[in-house]
């Protein structure tokens, strides 16, 4: 990246570069095989990415939000029930519990994960809810073990919202796999990403397996044999060669992040009004963003100084889901709300140049020094 370009908030190049003549031979070989919807080379993605993950089954779908929502549907989720989960996330967290029919019961966030407070879930639990929907925001764990012990203790499913976090883990566990289901995405932009739409539910459950299944295809176990309504949502073949072609180099581009998050804190030390990320012990964070925050009401301002430095950077989310038509008046969320006039998310990817890195933090340096 020549010195004075523009920074992108991720540059995807040097990742496909890397896997280049892999993602080319996986295109020859979907060619040849003549299999473009499912078919052998889905199956054997499934394979390998549920032995990398640690589970029994994995089910590949056409998107992280049909992921979600096939996951709750497989779990019995809908309409009557209730979910609890978060504010603070990508719209097809909540969305996904209203498209089965069940209701998003919002909790507010922790300040310094942005993930779900077990103990605010407890007071959140009615005779109607059925599920705790926990998002690995950003890359970190939520607090998965406390969310299972009440799970346990009051009889209910956890599906978690994965799509931030490939490879991420807990106590060595991978995320994902503590939960009666996970769900992934596969878009382009997250740590192991396909070159279009992809999505996946891992689960322990045979049976949750086997409705999963059924679901993404249309509420059949065999053709023109449709037990339920389904969903036209299996995972091309195309798609699953090039996860296959990229799953073996995940673990090494999420060290990466880490080695780029660590070189962050290093540069961004102690400059006045700024929180950097959190690691809480026993989380293996895979940073899919290096968001911090931005304090005293200066978020804006700052985005706009380092745009006129030529560094791109993004808000995620700059409403929380509550503040959004489709779900006012369902409570009110301080932290959530907080946080979204404060994360600011830096340029991040795998092989982040430490030029570009030091480019980024003298940026944020100057303009906070300017106020």
């Amino acid at each position: 990246m020549a010195e004075h370009s523009r920074i992108p908030v991720l540059d995807l190049a040097p990742e496909l570069d890397e896997v280049g003549p892999a993602l080319e031979a996986a295109f020859r070989r979907v060619m040849a095989s003549g299999h473009f919807i499912l078919g052998p080379e889905v199956d054997a993605f499934e394979r390998e990415v549920a032995e990398y993950l640690g589970v029994r089954y994995a089910i590949g779908v056409n998107s992280g939000t049909d992921a979600l929502v096939i996951a709750l549907r497989a779990l019995g989720i809908g309409p009557g029930d209730e979910v609890v989960t978060s504010p603070f996330t990508f719209f097809a967290t909540p969305e996904s519990v209203s498209v089965v029919g069940a209701t998003p019961v919002f909790v507010d966030v922790d300040p310094e994960t942005f993930n779900l407070r077990p103990e605010l879930v407890a007071r959140a639990i009615t005779p109607r809810t059925k599920a705790i929907l926990p998002v690995h925001l950003f890359g970190h764990a939520a607090d998965l073990e406390a969310l299972q012990s009440l799970a346990r203790a009051k009889g209910l499913r956890i599906v978690e919202d994965v799509a931030q976090a490939f490879g991420g883990s807990l106590n060595g566990r991978k995320l994902g796999t503590f939960g009666d289901a996970g769900a992934f995405s596969f878009f382009p932009s997250k740590n192991l990403g396909c070159l279009g739409d992809g999505g996946l539910v891992a689960t322990n459950d045979a049976e949750v397996a086997d409705a999963a299944r059924m679901l993404r295809a249309h509420g059949s176990r065999k053709k023109y044999e449709n037990e339920q309504i389904g969903y036209n949502s299996r995972l091309d073949a195309l798609q699953a060669a090039f996860l296959r072609a990229k799953l073996p180099h995940v673990d090494a581009w999420n060290a990466g992040r880490r080695e780029a998050a660590i070189r962050y804190r290093e540069l961004l030390a102690g400059v006045p009004g700024i929180v950097l990320p959190s690691e809480r012990q026993g989380v293996r964070h895979v940073y899919h963003q290096f968001t911090i925050r931005v304090l005293d009401g200066r978020r804006d301002a700052l985005k706009a100084a380092l745009a006129d430095a030529g560094v791109d950077t993004m808000v995620y989310y700059p409403k929380a889901a509550h503040r959004l038509p489709v779900y006012e008046g369902f409570g009110e969320f301080p932290q959530a709300d907080a946080a979204s006039g404060e994360v600011l998310s830096l340029p991040m990817w795998p092989r982040i140049p430490v030029a570009v890195q030091e480019r980024v933090a003298r940026a944020l340096r100057e303009a906070k020094a300017r106020g």
